[in-house]
């Protein structure tokens, strides 16, 4: 049987950076990956061109996390200095403060970082599958200390598994689907590609602003998976037990930059300087092209009515839609979950070590904890903090 003083499980961005931090510190790490290969889920970060961080000072950047009493003190033992110093890349800035190598390929972060193994030793297909009270790893190796990176449970093909929560005897909240598309009652397949942008979705007293892009099946884009997050927490269910089920309501404002006052002036005036123009083309002034009849047909309204002959319900009909143009949710499109909401409970692990509160020596890392935050980097930046922390820790101890 051989042994090492620390062993990371899971070779994703977690449990690469707990790798390099424990071997800047220790001359005896192994990382354990169930794949033939490292950083599967990295690479598909960001649509493949990896968007490492989010720029925003730490403190803002804390304030975008229900859980920024827990990341304070990883945030600042690595920083977003600390991580884009490790590469020798150039990085840029996008809207949203989101991070990306200048290159576009996350390959570049993942190669970047497995510069930093050779002092680790590295076991490909090794799926963990049990971890004795000895910390003895599937009989065959034995650790003094052990750091869990295993995930959640979002893309099975990068070697997620809902198994991995039972490698120990934490606790663990309500296991639920994070940044997630939105199924629709409402046949979409005529505005499939079509995005609506910076509009206001809602949700009960949730509103996110950002843009929507419509899919065949439903509902995605920026504002619509930073919104789901607040509809799963919302919903009753644990994926270690059973589905969600699903049926609700969601609002788009899709002029949010005007009340319905400024709407009933404006069409008020425009109705009547502008009569023989027909609805289709007045919209034009608030609705991308491609989404007019779409609307229109929500509406009931006939695109080629002329202003003047819309009447006063009509009108009013049209405003209010502007200002809350209702989808019916039906479900989540799970297969195309970005992260896992709820892990191992936070209040059974350290936040200055990672490590566990009733097993000593052993440290969690990632999305494997009930840590998550919105789309834009600031998932990634959970995984490279309380990596490098629980490394660094487990290294020191």
């Amino acid at each position: 049987m051989k042994e090492y003083d620390i062993a990371v499980i899971g070779g994703g961005p977690a449990g690469i950076m707990a790798a390099i931090a424990a071997s800047q510190n220790s001359s005896s790490v192994i990382l354990l990956e169930k794949n033939p290969s490292l950083g599967r889920k990295l690479l598909l970060t960001g649509g493949g061109r990896c968007n490492i961080t989010n720029s925003k000072p730490i403190k803002k950047l804390l304030n975008s996390y229900s859980q920024k009493n827990f990341l304070k003190h990883s945030f600042y033992s690595f920083t977003n200095e600390d991580l884009l110093s490790l590469f020798d890349l150039e990085f840029i800035t996008e809207e949203d403060n989101r991070v990306f190598p200048k290159s576009g390929k996350s390959s570049d972060i993942l190669e970047g970082l497995t510069d930093y193994l050779k002092d680790v030793s590295i076991s490909y297909n090794f799926e963990v599958t049990s971890i004795s009270d000895e910390f003895v790893i599937n009989d065959k190796i034995k650790a003094n200390k052990i750091i869990i990176a295993t995930g959640g449970i979002t893309y099975p093909q990068t070697g997620c598994d809902i198994k991995n929560y039972s490698l120990t005897s934490q606790p663990l909240t309500d296991i639920k689907y994070g940044l997630v598309p939105l199924i629709t009652k409402n046949d979409l397949s005529d505005i499939a590609g079509v995005t609506l942008y910076d509009v206001v979705i809602s949700y009960k007293k949730n509103n996110v602003r950002g843009n929507v892009l419509f899919s065949h099946v439903g509902l995605t884009g920026p504002g619509i998976i930073n919104l789901s997050n607040e509809i799963s927490e919302s919903i009753s269910y644990n994926l270690l037990e059973n589905e969600p089920e699903i049926d609700l309501e969601i609002a788009i404002d899709l002029c949010p930059e005007l009340t319905r006052e400024d709407l009933a002036d404006k069409f008020n005036r425009d109705f009547q300087t502008n009569g023989k123009t027909m609805i289709k083309n007045y919209l034009k002034l608030f609705l991308t092209n491609s989404f007019i009849q779409y609307f229109l047909n929500q509406c009931n309204i006939d695109g080629e009515t002329q202003l003047s002959r819309i009447n006063k319900k009509a009108k009013n009909r049209l405003i209010e839609n502007l200002k809350h143009f209702i989808f019916r949710i039906t479900g989540f499109n799970d297969k195309l979950a970005k992260v896992t909401i709820g892990g191992l409970d936070l209040k059974q692990v350290n936040p200055k070590t990672m490590e566990s509160k009733p097993i000593p020596n052993l440290y969690f890392a990632g999305e494997v904890l009930d840590l998550h935050g919105p789309t834009g980097g600031y998932n990634l930046k959970i995984a490279f903090s309380t990596g490098y922390l629980a490394g660094l820790s487990a290294a020191l101890k």
